[in-house]
Parts: structure tokens; sequence; C-alpha cells
């Protein structure tokens, strides 16, 4: 049984189902991790969301920015733009059923790999946050996702404010700040005030901030964090950071990342890693 990360799909899916073919992806013996942002940008989004879908719990995934952004879409709370490659979902026939699945996937995700903790999450982690708080904050949003009020949730989720976390934040400016940390985190201050203009590599942080991973005291630098969303940083295997968006829409490679199955003689202080790439044929020009 191996267990694989795989970053940024966004409707790629012929790109995917090389890279499962690559690593000879069985659902009866893998797991997949997918880190957000399944969709849009790319031509093929339905395909993606259908072929993970068939994986049953042999497939989990965190959701991004673009897929929340589809569920903005399907409930008329946000216009589509001229770089949006949804229509394929908005359109089915099994429209429903897409939409559904998605409101039942995760902001994070914790396991154990190996012994070594493992979160994932699309963007970032707010440097105030320890593991067992990211959970319990992204489980605030997937309770509203799931019930009746995710309309009303949908219609307050945009916004750059506040952009820093206080625990005594309620309501939908308590909700914003999580689903902005876990979707559009890159860089924030030292405090945990977040940026959301810079989308480069990590050198060309603002002053005064820096990339969310490097804040001091950051309450995760023990466990390993998994995230995609940030094409332009690349990949990044470190003990404490794995980088898995490779920018496949944009001409770049969709990258999955197999980790642990340590045996006896392997190094157990850090979780083992083999990265397995394919190179995205499907490149859409930045809009």
């Amino acid at each position: 049984m191996s267990l694989y990360l795989i970053g940024d799909v966004q409707g790629c899916d012929d790109a995917l189902q090389r890279l499962l073919a690559t690593i000879s992806f069985s659902p009866s013996r893998d797991t997949l991790y997918l880190l957000g942002d399944l969709v849009n940008r790319g031509p093929q989004s339905a395909a993606v969301l259908r072929r993970i879908m068939r994986y049953g719990n042999a497939a989990q995934s965190v959701l991004g920015n673009h897929d929340l952004h589809l569920l903005a879409l399907a409930h008329g709370v946000r216009q589509a733009s001229r770089s949006d490659t949804l229509g394929d979902i908005l359109l089915a026939s099994d429209r429903d059923a897409m939409l559904n699945w998605l409101r039942w996937q995760r902001m994070a995700m914790l396991e154990s790999v190996d012994g070594h903790a493992l979160l994932m999450v699309h963007a970032g982690v707010l440097p105030q946050w320890s593991a067992t708080k990211t959970m319990a904050l992204a489980g605030e949003v997937e309770t509203i996702l799931r019930g009746q009020g995710l309309g009303d949730f949908l219609h307050q989720m945009y916004g750059n404010e506040p952009d820093q976390w206080h625990d005594a934040l309620t309501g939908a400016d308590r909700l914003r700040v999580i689903v902005n940390a876990l979707t559009r985190l890159r860089f924030c201050d030292a405090q945990g005030r977040m940026d959301y203009d810079s989308k480069e590599g990590a050198a060309t942080a603002p002053s005064g901030y820096m990339p969310w991973y490097e804040v001091p005291s950051r309450q995760t630098a023990d466990i390993a964090v998994a995230f995609g969303h940030w094409s332009t940083l690349g990949w990044l295997g470190r003990s404490d950071v794995l980088s898995l968006d490779t920018g496949c829409v944009w001409g770049g490679c969709l990258s999955a990342l197999r980790v642990g199955g340590a045996g006896p003689s392997d190094d157990t202080t850090r979780l083992q890693q083999e990265l397995i790439q394919v190179q995205c044929v499907q490149a859409q020009k930045p809009g």
C-alpha cells in the first residue's frame, strides 16, 4: 500500500491520468490525498472530479480557492471570469453530484504516517495555529459547507479583512480569516498578518513579511505540512514543508509525492519522500 500527495490539478485530467498510470495507482491498494484546486483554468474540470469521485475512500481532497469559487458560482454568489473553465461542471447533468461531493471534502487533514504527523492544507497555516487548532478551525468551515447556511456563507466569504487571526473573532469575520489562511496564504508577518497581493516566489516577500512557513516560532514547525497553491514557489521538500503545486496548468508538471513506507534501514527521523512528476501538455496562459 502506498500513500500519495498530489498538487494542484486545476482541470488537467490528461496529466492526472498519466500521473496515476506512472505511479501504478490502485484504489484497492493505495490512497491519494489531493491538496486542493482540483478544478478551473484547465480544460477538463468535470473529468477530474468524476475520476476522483470514482475512487471512493481511496481519494480525499482538501478544498482550494478555485474549488470554493466553483461553489460560489453554482450558488450565484460570483460571476464567472474570462479565465474560468468551469462550464463543463455547471452545465453537466451530474452537476449536483459533483458539487455535493466537493462540499464534503475537507479544509484540512491530519494523518500519522510512519509515526510522523502530516498536516495537509491547500495554501498555508497561520503561525499561531497548532495542528490541533488548525483542524478545529477547519472543522468550523466544513460544518458550514455541509449545512443549510452554505449560500449565506458564500456571500460573506470574500474579502481581505480581517487580515489577522484573533481568538475573539466571531461570525463571518472568523470564517473569512480561516478560509483565507487555508486557501490563499503565501506571505504573512511575524504576527500572522496576511498579504494577498504578492504571488511570486519566496524571495519576493513584501517588506516586513515572509513566507508563512518561515515565521519564527510557528506552531506547526515540529511536523510536516503539505500544501499546494503556490506555483511560483514550486517543489519544496523539507522535513517540515512539502510544497507540491508545480504549475501544471501553466506549463509545468503535475507532481505526486509518495510518503511513508520506511523500511528497517531507512532514516526514521523524517518522513520518507519520493517525488514523481509528469509534464502537463494542457498549459494555459495566465490571465
